[in-house]
């Protein structure tokens, strides 16, 4: 697929830059399952992992109080190192950061076997 593709598929219209204009930049984008929505950004690859969980976590689930509750999985494998760039963790062009809950939440089955949180 291309990084155009994967960067246009059901994200906002807008991109969150975390580098200044003009300045070179990687377009990546970062999903909230339990919020049901995307963000693109782009960023330098030398922006640490910590400052986009960050600005992710601002833009998607402003409410959130402990950041250190959620984690960033790349490739299906949690980020542990969130001090270090993210190109080194192995973001790069394109790239898919998925944001969730540290622990999941029990679900609740209701009448019927329908959900109910």
């Amino acid at each position: 697929m291309s990084t155009a593709f994967v960067l246009g598929v059901r994200a906002r219209a807008d991109t969150v830059r975390l580098v200044p204009d003009g300045a070179p930049a990687m377009m990546i984008r970062v999903e909230m399952p339990e919020v049901w929505d995307v963000v693109r950004f782009a960023v330098a690859p030398t922006t640490p992992v910590a400052e986009l969980k960050l600005r992710a976590l601002e833009e998607l689930l402003p409410d959130a109080e402990h950041p250190e509750d959620f984690v960033f999985k790349l490739r299906g494998w949690e980020v542990l190192e969130e001090e270090a760039p993210l190109a080194e963790v192995g973001v790069q062009e394109g790239s898919i950061l998925l944001l969730t809950s540290r622990r999941k939440k029990p679900v609740r089955l209701g009448v019927g076997g329908k959900r109910t949180a």
